[in-house]
């Protein structure tokens, strides 16, 4: 079994239930799932959208990393997710944060996730998680990364 790190946002229609149903479709091969508090966020990228629910979710899969990924996908698609635009607005999103201390490039996927050090949205409900967890690329835990990149997005904690 190999401890994984998700994130998980939502901006369309009722991000709350939205995230709730993909975390217990995610439960069916994810053990042991934890949950962080939820936040609200406004949107990185493209700005002109709804604010995002985001949290975190821990937990340990059987599943290799790019089965994960598809699985992840499949989640997206039984909550709801349409695919829109590159940072548009989504029903679902579920990135892989960390696979154990993996580090995976490939032309399919990325692991950890390539962007998630400089977003205060993943960097917060990962800290609330396990502040001591460790990228494997950089060697910095989350609270120290989160620390570095201070609130870019009006962070607000709703929840926990």
């Amino acid at each position: 079994m190999t401890e994984v790190y998700l994130a998980l946002g939502s901006n369309v229609g009722d991000s709350g239930a939205n995230i709730a149903k993909a975390v217990e479709l995610l439960s069916a091969k994810l053990t042991n799932l934890k949950m962080a508090p939820l936040y609200r966020s406004k949107p990185a990228g493209y700005t002109e959208q709804p604010d995002f629910l985001n949290t975190a979710a821990s937990g340990q899969t059987r599943l290799e990393p790019q089965e994960l990924f598809e699985f992840a996908k499949q989640v997206e698609k039984q909550v709801g997710r349409i695919e829109r635009f590159r940072w548009g607005p989504r029903e679902i999103d579920i990135d892989i944060i960390f696979y154990g201390d993996r580090v995976i490039k490939n032309e399919k996927l990325e692991i950890p996730h390539p962007r998630f050090a400089e977003r205060d949205f993943v960097l917060q409900p990962l800290a609330d998680l396990n502040p001591d967890l460790k990228d494997p690329r950089s060697g910095q835990t989350v609270s120290q990364l989160l620390a570095a990149v201070g609130n870019l997005t009006d962070l607000q904690r709703l929840n926990g």
